[in-house]
């Protein structure tokens, strides 16, 4: 095995890996507390859309699967996540509404090749405002106590090398520039995180 390829399927596993958890110390900060406050139902929704849109481009173009495997974790767990704040928040009834509109925007993406290739230009948008509806939630309440630190630390690794398989592989300008916004703004979350943990503490 050439030392490239070794490097690569060790970034891939390495993604996997941390994906399987990503978002488990949210989920499991949200039940232990039985309290969603901080988090964004608009984000969660505008981030599973960016992720549905997302995972439907790689396979449609049939891209390796290495560089998008982590995807359905991620859809599995952030559709666990919203189910928790939903139930929390006492909204638990909008969650089958919610699924039915993902399920037929799904199936409505795959029915021309320029659909699916204009969705994935737009999905950056759509991950972008995921990340700011995120970051306005936190502005709003400024108390980041239920809102997973780790989760988001995960979430940096995994997209910045994220941006180094793509370079090693497909290199696609658009999946790159994705994940270049999105790296940035997560980074952007987690100092907000941080910073008003910081200034909780203070306050005690």
């Amino acid at each position: 095995m050439q030392p490239d390829s070794a490097l690569l399927l060790a970034a891939n596993a390495s993604i996997l890996t941390v994906c399987l958890v990503l978002k488990l110390p949210q989920i499991f900060t949200v039940i232990a507390a039985k309290n969603a406050r901080g988090l964004s139902v608009r984000s969660l929704l505008l981030e599973l859309t960016g992720f549905l849109v997302f995972l439907t481009y790689q396979t449609y173009h049939e891209y390796p699967l290495a560089t998008y495997l982590e995807y359905p974790i991620l859809i599995a767990q952030d559709a666990i996540l919203l189910i928790c704040v939903l139930f929390y928040n006492g909204n638990i009834g909008t969650a089958l509404p919610y699924a039915i509109l993902f399920i037929i925007g799904w199936r409505l993406l795959t029915i021309h090749r320029l659909i699916i290739d204009l969705a994935m230009n737009l999905s950056t948008c759509i991950s972008a405002f995921s990340k700011y509806a995120q970051l306005q939630s936190l502005w709003k309440i400024r108390d980041s106590d239920r809102v997973s630190a780790l989760t988001w630390s995960f979430a940096i690794y995994t997209t910045c090398t994220r941006i180094f398989t793509i370079l090693m592989t497909t290199q696609d300008t658009a999946v790159l520039v994705r994940y270049a916004v999105i790296g940035v703004l997560n980074i952007w979350v987690l100092t907000t995180i941080i910073y008003y943990r910081k200034a909780g503490k203070r306050k005690e």
